[in-house]
């Protein structure tokens, strides 16, 4: 089943880069108290991943913050190496919280998992954006497939 607006996000563990190497986070420890910018891409360095929807974040940083958003926050169903390169290559620096999805538990948990083995991918997680407060799903805006749009910083801008 596919979270939806007015659920609350599963208690999942996601690895994230520190500077004592990956360390886990949970959805309690990221969401709770706070109103969280989450984003999902299908793929670290992937064309449209890499050059517009983790972009669009990290130009639109400051917008985000001033309209009451504590924490941008990036997934994907990659490894914490993979994702702190990708963070490190795109010059994400503290901005964007970048999380790994290893095994897609959370992508799965939530519905919004994508089989992309036909691209030789495997299980991956849907291009996405939602807002979240408290751990609390307030917005949700899923793509269609090979779309990119309404998971944009832009538009969540218009959202909030």
């Amino acid at each position: 089943m596919t979270i939806k607006e007015g659920d609350k996000l599963p208690d999942v563990a996601f690895m994230h880069m520190t500077a004592d190497g990956p360390a886990p986070i949970t959805t309690s420890e990221l969401f709770s108290g706070k109103k969280v910018a989450l984003f999902a891409v299908p793929g670290a360095f992937t064309p449209t991943c890499s050059a517009q929807h983790l972009p669009s974040y990290v130009t639109h940083h400051d917008a985000l913050k001033a309209k009451g958003i504590d924490t941008i926050a990036c997934v994907s169903v990659n490894d914490a190496f993979v994702m702190g390169a990708w963070g490190k290559d795109r010059n994400v620096g503290d901005k964007i919280l970048m999380l790994a999805d290893g095994n897609a538990e959370f992508s799965k948990a939530i519905g919004l998992e994508l089989d992309a083995s036909g691209f030789g991918l495997g299980t991956r997680c849907q291009r996405y954006s939602m807002i979240v407060d408290d751990g609390v799903v307030t917005k949700l805006n899923t793509e269609a497939p090979m779309a990119y749009k309404t998971s944009s910083a832009e538009y969540m801008l218009e959202q909030l």
